[in-house]
C-alpha cells in the first residue's frame, strides 16, 4: 500500500528511523513532507534527535578499556 502522506501515528512510528538513516527514500520523502507541515510531529522529532545527540556526545567522552572494545568488535563482527 503506498501512501501519499503520513498520518502523524504514521509519521510518529517511522522517527526512530527516520533519526537512523533507516527508511526507504519513499518513506523518508513522506516523513519530511510530514515534519514540513506538522508542528506537533515536528517538535517531537527535533526532541528525539535532540536527546540522541547529547547521548552520542556523553558516549564520545566515556572510556572504554581496550579489552572490552576489542570484545565488541569481535561480537560485531560475527554473523
Amino acid at each position: 500500500m503506498t501512501l501519499d502522506h503520513y498520518t502523524c501515528l504514521e509519521t510518529v512510528r517511522r522517527l526512530d528511523a527516520y533519526v537512523d538513516r533507516e527508511l526507504s527514500e519513499a518513506e523518508r520523502v513522506e516523513v519530511e513532507k510530514h515534519l514540513e507541515t506538522c508542528d506537533g510531529c515536528l517538535k517531537r522529532f527535533q526532541f528525539e534527535a535532540a536527546v540522541l545527540d547529547e547521548l552520542r556526545a556523553k558516549l564520545r567522552r566515556v572510556s572504554v578499556p581496550a579489552s572490552l572494545a576489542e570484545r565488541l568488535r569481535a561480537a560485531l563482527r560475527r554473523p
